[in-house]
């Protein structure tokens, strides 16, 4: 996996596209405005101290007001438009066989579920978006607790998520890579760490993952790998987590049943390694202070047997 790509100027999507249209089209137009006031201001100075104001100057100068006003005026009226256009173009992208994904925001991390008209064809996954190159995607978008906000600078504008209601976004990725999304509306502590990658693939490299993400978690295959499954059954784990094809159910936690697939742990916090999954489980606060999952008190054996079989989680 690429290193993710954040930025607004480089749009690699429609809607992405017309927001970076419109961003330089007012980009430009304020450019010319402010050479424009420059020079005349630095042409009044320079005739000012040439030649004493009188009724004649007084007169010119009003038509350049009148003038520069009615130019004003009229930039100002087009750019209205432009923006109004572009809002309307936002909303135009259509949805047919568009790949539906709701998307929900809690303090701190995004749970993503692939909708499907069979139950057991969805798939629960967290922090990382997949998504087929040019095809729609329509993403449902609500929060669990506070209001958060959808915002992936290469693909499209932001969109809040709000307690209580659900926004649509349609977005369409037309070149395949990494890109960095995040909230962008203060959500608490660790609004900064949320943060969340969409990884944009060929269809038939898309169709292969989401194929495997529906697969149950693989059983352990050694003593210390059955060690590990234990304590997730029997520990806290399980509270909070889901793992399919184990006994752990919870739902308040983000789905552990591929979790080694994913590249970064804690919403974006830290690389999604052996020694980073051991400190954020060992001691969660210290990673991210105000998160919700609390330190789980394991022997430094039972924590290495989880470790091993989390990342056998693929």
């Amino acid at each position: 996996m690429g290193q993710a790509i954040q930025s607004a100027l480089n749009p690699t999507g429609i809607q992405a596209a017309r927001i970076s249209d419109l961003y330089w089209l007012m980009f430009w137009t304020s450019t010319v405005v402010y050479v424009a006031v420059l020079i005349a201001l630095t042409v009044a100075i320079w005739r000012g101290r040439r030649s004493d104001a009188g009724e004649p100057s007084r007169a010119t100068a009003a038509k350049w007001v009148t003038a520069a006003t009615a130019i004003s005026i009229v930039t100002l009226i087009g750019l209205l438009f432009a923006s109004v256009a572009t809002g309307r173009a936002m909303g135009s992208l259509s949805t047919e066989n568009a790949l539906g994904i709701e998307v929900v925001g809690y303090q701190w991390w995004w749970s993503v579920k692939y909708k499907n008209p069979t139950p057991s064809l969805e798939v629960t996954t967290a922090n990382e978006l997949h998504v087929p190159v040019g095809r729609p995607i329509a993403i449902s978008l609500k929060a669990f607790d506070v209001i958060h906000s959808f915002w992936v600078p290469n693909l499209h504008g932001k969109v809040d998520l709000i307690p209580g209601r659900e926004n649509l976004i349609t977005l369409q990725v037309d070149r395949a890579g990494v890109y960095r999304g995040q909230c962008a509306e203060y959500c608490g502590l660790q609004h900064a760490h949320m943060a969340f990658n969409i990884i944009a693939e060929e269809s038939d490299a898309f169709e292969r993952w989401l194929t495997a993400q529906r697969t149950p978690a693989p059983p352990p295959s050694s003593p210390e790998l059955t060690s590990g499954l234990a304590v997730v059954e029997r520990g806290p784990c399980q509270m909070c987590h889901t793992i399919r094809g184990t006994t752990a159910g919870g739902r308040f936690g983000p789905d552990l049943t591929h979790v080694a697939t994913r590249s970064t742990l804690a919403s974006g916090t830290v690389p999604n390694t052996p020694d980073a999954l051991t400190s954020w489980i060992k001691d969660p606060q210290h990673i991210k202070p105000g998160t919700k999952m609390p330190s789980t008190g394991l022997s430094e054996q039972e924590l290495q047997a989880l470790v091993a079989y989390l990342q056998t989680l693929k």
